[in-house]
């Protein structure tokens, strides 16, 4: 084993933990004031869910012994036989164990980025429910096939560094998945629905970049030379990205915002990552400014057309930036940067993008197919969505009886919504109806 390896993906790993309270803080500044607290909390319980999950069964499934191709079995449950000597398959200089550590990272953050897709309108305790069994049936599967000994996508050749198809495609599209079961909120498209903090968002952005760097670089699985290219790459096509948002921005409105450069960088992050141990900096470059682009339309223009209410553009962001991370790796990728990878179709390999372009059909089949019936189960058992009524008032006062700006969200508020709803002839005005406080607290 290697001292230096072991203490880069340690940082590595708390890196990547604290991406997820920048997710909290990205998306908690996109909802309107009445939803911050709720929101940033639905990201801040996927990490208590899926850290007790991954040990208990959540790492045996994904990198556990192979069965079939398709899944772990559970030998590595509750981390037996997950110890201080390093599985060679996955990192020979570190132990086993941190290896999990390190992977536990991508399984929490990877659930939290579905919350942009929800946001506003869903029951915390069906949430919670809901985090448990896509963790348990979508992620780690997937994570077996693309990354795990013996997974089918795995053994073709599929390219993917640190999460295009595992953690963005299936995140993305699960988010456009609940936004397409979930309906519209119930004020979409009658009131205007803007960022309530931008400051907050530039902050998570600032905690996402940070700690994407041991993301990316941590994926070298050590403390090496392709680190370092990771690292630079992940920088390139994340400014690159955010000035090509920009530019557009400009061009299409007049304007260009600060907002609009935090999600320009996002999606420079999310595109680069499956790339970022396979290409050059050039091509990191193009890589970048393009999902910068392709991420821009996809969050407004393609939005608008098609009118399913992804709240916070989980899929415009991450679903697509996965996707186009994930083909752009089968074009730019090149033995020069990593000679366990592959050439890409720019190098004279077509074979690789034909792969990337199985593993994306099969991550957004996969991610959308089995969210939709997660949905359905959970809906059916418990229910998913909260009232019009509760969603009027706002899910921080309704589910958690706390608010993130006391002077202007209160009971005596929450009344008068209310009351406004039985007078406007809002669900609350039908015979015998009257106004009262929900019973969700």
């Amino acid at each position: 084993m290697n001292s230096g390896d072991m203490a880069w993906i340690l940082a590595s790993s708390a890196l990547v933990l604290i991406m997820t309270p920048g997710v909290a803080f990205f998306y908690g500044g996109m909802v309107r004031n009445k939803n911050v607290i709720t929101t940033m909390f639905q990201v801040f319980a996927v990490i208590l869910i899926v850290s007790v999950q991954w040990v208990v069964l959540g790492y045996s499934l994904a990198f556990g012994p192979d069965v079939s191709h398709i899944i772990g079995n559970l030998q590595w449950a509750f981390f037996q036989n997950v110890g201080a000597a390093p599985d060679a398959s996955y990192a020979a200089t570190i132990p086993n164990q941190l290896y999990a550590i390190f992977q536990m990272m991508f399984a929490i953050i990877t659930p939290a980025l579905i919350v942009g897709g929800l946001a506003e309108r869903v029951k915390f305790s069906s949430f919670l429910v809901f985090i448990v069994l896509w963790a348990t049936l979508i992620y780690d599967p997937l994570a077996h096939w693309v990354w795990g000994t013996g997974g089918w996508l795995h053994n073709l050749g599929i390219l993917d560094f640190a999460g295009g198809t595992v953690v963005h495609i299936s995140s993305g599209v699960a988010g456009l998945a609940a936004a397409i079961y979930l309906g519209r909120r119930t004020d979409h498209g009658k009131v205007e629905m803007k960022a309530h903090n931008v400051p907050f968002v530039l902050l998570g952005v600032a905690l996402l970049w940070f700690g994407w760097f041991g993301f990316n670089a941590g994926s070298a699985v050590g403390a090496n030379a392709l680190s370092v290219s990771a690292f630079l790459t992940t920088n390139t096509a994340t400014a690159a990205s955010a000035l090509a948002w920009m530019a557009v921005e400009r061009w299409r409105t007049g304007h260009a915002t600060l907002l609009g450069a935090c999600a320009g960088a996002v999606a420079g992050l999310v595109a680069i990552t499956p790339a970022a141990g396979f290409v050059t900096v050039g091509g990191s470059l193009i890589l970048g400014a393009l999902g910068g682009i392709i991420c821009y339309f996809a969050s407004t223009v393609l939005k608008g057309r098609f009118g399913y209410d992804d709240a916070l553009d989980a899929f415009g962001g991450h679903g697509i930036g996965g996707t186009w991370g994930a083909i752009a790796t089968g074009l730019f990728a090149t033995v020069s940067v990593n000679s366990l990878g592959a050439n890409g179709l720019f190098y004279g390999n077509a074979h690789t993008l034909l792969i990337q372009l199985l593993g994306v059909a099969v991550s957004w089949v996969f991610s959308f197919a089995g969210t939709m019936i997660i949905l359905k189960v959970v809906d059916l058992i418990m229910g998913l969505r909260v009232s019009p009524e509760e969603e009027r008032i706002g899910l921080d006062l309704v589910l958690h009886n706390e608010n993130a700006y006391p002077e202007n969200l209160t009971w005596d508020t929450a009344a008068s919504v209310l009351e406004s709803l039985k007078k406007s002839g809002g669900p609350l005005s039908e015979a015998n109806s009257a106004p009262r406080l929900p019973d969700s607290l």
